[in-house]
């Protein structure tokens, strides 16, 4: 009995550990576990790394982890150049972490919330001119509980914001925003279930 109990605690302890470890979203190889909303030809993976590259038509499309996820740190670096309005989209097409140039407000709105339902950026990240490496890559940590975003940028946090409409789950998504021609990186996009 106390051997099955031991063993029956290592079992769970290994679980939990696993559990916490980070998962690789990418494979570097291919777009599996990925499907675009539209437009796959504007995505592809070259050398570790997912590519966003639209063109004359400038269709909109979004890349949508097939996995759903609730809790997580999300961990990637991005990099581009030019005129871009992409992000990371949060369990849903509505609430966004914007990379690049906002279509509204015609400035860059990097690591700031975009929050569709709302039609309005709510706040905007600090500090990020000192930080962002336009044409570089620069390392983002986005980490969502329930309704709370921590975005870092380049090791320093830039945004402490409370949502008031995020489902409790839902895919990752990267996007090309239609009406721009524009190509933008991610590598190394690891998540953490929290």
């Amino acid at each position: 009995m106390v051997m099955l109990r031991s063993t029956l605690a290592l079992f769970v302890t290994t679980l939990c550990l696993h559990a916490a470890d980070p998962l690789a979203l990418c494979d570097g190889k291919s777009l599996a576990g990925w499907k675009p909303s539209a437009m796959p030809e504007y995505w592809s993976v070259k050398d570790g790394v997912i590519v966003g590259k639209s063109d004359e038509k400038k269709k909109g499309s979004i890349l949508w982890t097939d996995a759903q996820f609730d809790n997580f740190v999300l961990e990637a670096e991005f990099r581009y150049q030019g005129h871009v309005d992409s992000g990371f989209f949060l369990r849903n097409e509505s609430e966004q972490i914007q990379i690049g140039i906002s279509g509204s407000l015609k400035r860059d709105m990097t690591c700031s919330p975009y929050i569709g339902k709302k039609g309005k950026y709510p706040v905007e990240a600090v500090g990020v001119k000192d930080l962002l490496k336009i044409g570089d890559w620069n390392r983002i940590t986005i980490e969502v509980r329930g309704k709370k975003y921590i975005v870092t940028l380049n090791g320093k946090q830039v945004l402490d914001y409370t949502t008031d409409a995020e489902p409790a789950q839902g895919p990752i998504g990267l996007q090309v925003h239609p009406g721009v021609l524009m190509e933008i990186h991610f590598r190394h996009l690891q998540l953490k279930a929290l």
